[in-house]
């Protein structure tokens, strides 16, 4: 049993709880506290940090590369692809209005995109003319080919630049919006599992680990590929991203954010380091999962893409190896909506949640 403390207090009645405290639960909380002060609210999150993609992710501050562009075009059609591409740009502004670049290691470094044909080039005028709006850039991606060989990438073809693209570090962001709660008086339930929610007229009881309770006026789902135990209806495919980082290189020419293959691939350097992740397209099956591992077959597979696409000719250690998750669906609209009188969700970011979860935050105050 509980004390009068602790009933009074941790455990009171909030106007709402949001689970889950990665990017999308905290830019909610900070949205929700912005606009209404008075209103209690607490984040209920079951790790003892941020897990999931927040804590895990390659730190790219990007909305989009061209090939993924023409891509999300061919499938959604412009109108929901430029949606989805002005919210991820103004996601990023928003953070950069929120924090000094020194504070989270914001570099706007440029982002770029190899490729090896030229038929997405074809397209680079149509894409330009139709992000102008958002962008403000008469030409947001450019054909620089002299970079090809200022970053060491002797094996590619083309390679085009973004310069409204950077990088930052994904804790310390992190660390700075918990911040930004605490200054909101959020609060927190950390390494706490919520194990069902009961909906009823007047409110919601949220049922946590070691048999307790939470009552709330509504409940925010935040929880992204973890979602399924909660959300059956919806489409959210987990997605995990395996990750490796090199030892330090001397003399490391790479500067920036690197796509390849619609984004299937991503790297960038740390420092005089190689950040490298993805190539879940040569296993989807396999990677349609929520288990934080890594394994042999694409690690050796990122391996021989950094030896032949990144530093060809060059040998390198490995330091670290880890992976993320993300949440997919056929398409990469995020899902934001209200489910019930009192249940409300913003998840399946598709990848994209630094860019995305500012804008979800603002969303989701709207919607409550």
């Amino acid at each position: 049993m509980n004390s009068i403390w602790e009933l009074e207090t941790f455990y009171r009645k909030r106007n709402i709880v949001i689970i889950g405290s990665g990017f999308s639960g905290l830019w909610t909380a900070i949205a929700i506290k912005e606009k209404y002060p008075e209103k209690p609210v607490l984040i209920i999150e079951r790790n003892a940090v941020p897990l999931g993609a927040s804590t895990r992710n390659a730190g790219f501050a990007c909305f989009g590369s061209l090939t993924e562009v023409i891509a999300d075009a061919q499938k959604m059609g412009w109108e929901k692809t430029l949606e989805l591409v002005k919210m991820r740009f103004e996601g990023l502004r928003k953070i950069r209005d929120y924090f000094k670049n020194d504070e989270i290691d914001f570099e706007l470094t440029g982002g770029y995109e190899i490729l090896n044909n030229d038929e997405p080039l074809q397209q680079l005028d149509l894409v330009n003319e139709k992000l102008k709006t958002i962008t403000g850039l008469d030409k947001t991606y450019v054909l620089n080919q002299q970079k090809i060989a200022e970053f060491g990438l002797g094996k590619s073809e083309f390679l085009v630049e973004n310069p409204c693209e950077g990088s930052l570090h994904s804790g310390k962001l992190l660390q700075k919006l918990l911040e930004k709660c605490h200054e909101l008086k959020v609060e927190f339930l950390f390494g706490t599992e919520v194990e069902r929610i009961d909906e009823n007229t007047d409110e919601t009881e949220i049922h946590i680990s070691g048999k307790l309770s939470v009552k709330a006026d509504k409940v925010i789902y935040c929880t992204n590929a973890f979602s399924s135990k909660f959300l059956e209806k919806e489409e959210i495919i987990p997605a995990r991203g395996q990750i490796l980082l090199t030892e330090p290189i001397d003399g490391l020419k790479l500067k920036g954010t690197f796509h390849y293959d619609e984004g299937f691939y991503y790297f960038r350097n740390l420092g005089n380091r190689v950040l490298l992740g993805g190539g879940r397209n040569q296993d989807f099956t396999t990677e349609e999962t929520i288990a934080f591992e890594t394994t042999e077959f694409l690690q050796n597979h990122l391996e021989k893409f950094l030896k032949e696409v990144i530093l060809p000719g060059q040998q390198v250690k490995i330091a670290l190896r880890w992976s993320g998750i993300m949440a997919m669906g056929s398409e990469k609209t995020p899902i934001v909506k209200q489910l019930s009188e009192r249940q409300f969700c913003a998840v399946r970011l598709s990848g994209m949640g630094v860019a995305l979860a500012p804008k979800i935050g603002e969303m989701m105050a709207d919607m409550v």
